[in-house]
C-alpha cells in the first residue's frame, strides 16, 4: 500500500446496482471482495453473477460486520455504495469498534458532502480515513469502469490510488478517469456539481429533441441520424448524452414501437428523495451567490416534470396547452436551423460547465480543499455522463496552464466560443417563444451571456 504493496482485499458494503457491479469489477482485476448488504438476495444475486463471469472465487458474503472485518487484510479497506443520509451513519456506527488505526473507508455514495466531512471528523480520533467518492456513468460503468472523484487525506489517497487507477475508465490515450481531487468532502461536492452539469446538458438536448420533433416534424430515426452527425464532429464531438440520445430515439420494444412514444414525461428522482445532489448542486450556486442559470433553470424543469399528475390538472384548468406549431423549416430544407440548433445546444452545455466550474471554485475558496482543477478535468475525460470530448480538451488546455483564472468567463477563448453561438442562440429562442416550443435552458444561457 503507501510502502508498495497493492490492496489485495476489500469490503463492499451495499450491493445494489451500483455496489455490486463495482464488486464485480474489483474481482474481475483480483481482488477479493467481502460483501455485506442488508438483503441477502441482493448478495446471491451478485454472487451469480460473479460465478456466470467466472469470477466465484473472488467474492464472498458475510452478514455480520465482525465476520466482515476478519475477513479483511491490514489496513482494513471498505467501499461504501449506499443511499444518501442516515445509512451511511448508521453503518459507519456499526463498524465503529471493529475498526483500527490507518483502516481506509472509501464512500462511493452520492453523499451529501457535509455528511462527508462530518464523518471524516468524526473518524480523526480513531485514525480512520474516510475518502468521499464522488462514482460517475451509472450502473453500467460501475461494472466496464466509472470515471471516479476521491477527495479526502492525502496519505489515504495515495493508498488507494493504485487500485482506483487499475479499474477506472480510460480516455483515448489510456489514462485513468480517476484522480485525487482535493482534501475534505471536495469529491463529493464535485460529484454533486457534475450532476448539476449533467441537467443543464439534458434540458438542452431535450429542448433540441422537442423542436426536431414537433416543429420540424423529423421522426425519431431521422432525429437519431442528426444526433449522430452532432457526435462525430464538431464542438458537440465525442459528447455521451448525445450519443445515447442517439440510441434512444432508435430504441424500440418488443412489440416495434419507439420507447419515446410511450414513455412518460416524469422525472421523479428529485423529488422522492432517491436523488440529492441536483437539489444540492443549486442550493450551493444560490448559498455561493454564483449565478447558475442554466442549471437551475434545467432543475426546475425537472421538477415540473416530476408532477404530471399536477400538470395534467393546470391543463384541464386552462382549457388546454399551448402545443408546439410548426415550423417554416419543417416542410423544407432543415440543414441551417438544425446548425443553429447545435449551436445553441453546444452553448448550453459549454455554460454548464463555465457555471458548474464556478461553483466550486467559490466552494474551494471558502473550504480551501486545494482543488486541483487539472484533475477534475481528466476525471470527467471518459466513463461520465458529461463527457464532451471538445469542452474537456479545451479546459484541460486552459487548466494546464499556471495560475489560470478559475472564472471562465475571462477568458478569452470560452469567450469567443461563446460569443460565436450567440446569433444561433438568439435566432432558436426566438423561434421558440413564436412557435410555443419549451427552451428554458437555451433562453437561460442565452440570458446568462
Amino acid at each position: 500500500m503507501a510502502d508498495g504493496t497493492e490492496i489485495q482485499k476489500l469490503a463492499m458494503i451495499g450491493c445494489g446496482s451500483m455496489g455490486g457491479n463495482m464488486a464485480l469489477l474489483f474481482a474481475e482485476h483480483g481482488i477479493a471482495v467481502s460483501l455485506n448488504d442488508p438483503s441477502e438476495e441482493t448478495m446471491d444475486q451478485v454472487l451469480a453473477t460473479a460465478k456466470k463471469d467466472g469470477l466465484q472465487d473472488r467474492l464472498q458474503k458475510h452478514s455480520s460486520y465482525e465476520r466482515l472485518c476478519k475477513s479483511l487484510g491490514s489496513p482494513k479497506v471498505f467501499v461504501f455504495s449506499l443511499p444518501h443520509g442516515t445509512v451511511g451513519d448508521s453503518v459507519v456506527d456499526g463498524l465503529h469498534t471493529h475498526l483500527d488505526k490507518g483502516d481506509i473507508i472509501i464512500d462511493a455514495s452520492n453523499e451529501n458532502w457535509q455528511n462527508t466531512q462530518r464523518r471524516q471528523g468524526k473518524l480523526v480520533p480513531q485514525g480512520v480515513y474516510y475518502i468521499g467518492m464522488g462514482v460517475s456513468g451509472g450502473y453500467q460503468a460501475a461494472r466496464r469502469g466509472p470515471s471516479m472523484c476521491p477527495g479526502g487525506e492525502e496519505r489515504a489517497l495515495d493508498i488507494v490510488m493504485p487500485l482506483l487507477r487499475k479499474v477506472a475508465a480510460k480516455d483515448s490515450q489510456g489514462n485513468p478517469c480517476v484522480a485525487k481531487a482535493g482534501t475534505g468532502g471536495s469529491g463529493h461536492y464535485i460529484k454533486m456539481i457534475h450532476n448539476g452539469i449533467e441537467h443543464g446538458m439534458m434540458s438542452a438536448l431535450a429542448e433540441a429533441w422537442q423542436i426536431m420533433n414537433l416543429g420540424l416534424l423529423m421522426s425519431y430515426d431521422e432525429i437519431a441520424a442528426a444526433f449522430d452527425r452532432w457526435n462525430e464532429d464538431g464542438e458537440l464531438r465525442g459528447t455521451f448524452l448525445v450519443g445515447i440520445g442517439a440510441d434512444i430515439c432508435r430504441q424500440k420494444d418488443d412489440q416495434g414501437r419507439h420507447v419515446l412514444s410511450i414513455v412518460e414525461d416524469k422525472v421523479v428522482q428529485d423529488v422522492d428523495g432517491t436523488e440529492g445532489t441536483g437539489i444540492w448542486s443549486q442550493l450551493e450556486a444560490v448559498r455561493l451567490h454564483v449565478p447558475a442559470p442554466s442549471l437551475t433553470t434545467a432543475h426546475f424543469i425537472r421538477l415540473a416534470s416530476a408532477f404530471r399528475a399536477d400538470r395534467q390538472r393546470v391543463k384541464e384548468a386552462f382549457g388546454g396547452q399551448f402545443p408546439v406549431q410548426e415550423w417554416g423549416e419543417a416542410k423544407g430544407d432543415k440543414s441551417l436551423v438544425l446548425e443553429s440548433l447545435r449551436k445553441a445546444v453546444y452553448a448550453t452545455f459549454l455554460a454548464s460547465f463555465v457555471e458548474g466550474i464556478n461553483i466550486i471554485d467559490q466552494a474551494d475558496q471558502e473550504h480551501r480543499w486545494n482543488i486541483d482543477y487539472s484533475a477534475v478535468i481528466q476525471i470527467w475525460r471518459n466513463g461520465c455522463i458529461i463527457k464532451a470530448d471538445y469542452i474537456t480538451e479545451m479546459l484541460a488546455e486552459i487548466f494546464s496552464e499556471p495560475h489560470a483564472d478559475l472564472d471562465l468567463l475571462h477568458n478569452k477563448r470560452v469567450a469567443q466560443e461563446l460569443k460565436k453561438t450567440v446569433p444561433a442562440l438568439q435566432e432558436v429562442v426566438l423561434k421558440g417563444v413564436e412557435h410555443n416550443a419549451i427552451v428554458p435552458s437555451l433562453s437561460a444561457t442565452l440570458e446568462f451571456l
